[in-house]
């Protein structure tokens, strides 16, 4: 497979966001072929295993949302 070398650097933020929506648009596309690595596998474990013991606990999206707000504020 030969590199595309795209000028991404000359783009416009409206360019880019195209861009990026067409690549994901193509990838969904095609997920089967996709294939998560191993270390994200790994996380997801840990993450649920914290979770399960009670280490961890979850906020519903808009929680969240305010929360990040108010640390990236």
């Amino acid at each position: 497979m030969n590199r595309i070398d795209v000028p991404i650097a000359q783009l416009s933020f409206t360019q880019k966001l195209d861009l990026m929506e067409m690549l994901w648009s193509d990838m969904a596309g095609n997920e089967k072929n996709l294939e998560s690595p191993a270390w994200h596998g790994a996380i997801l474990n840990d993450r649920e295993a914290a979770l399960n013991a009670g280490k961890v606990t979850v906020s519903n999206w808009e929680e969240a949302k305010e929360r990040i707000k108010k640390n990236v504020a």
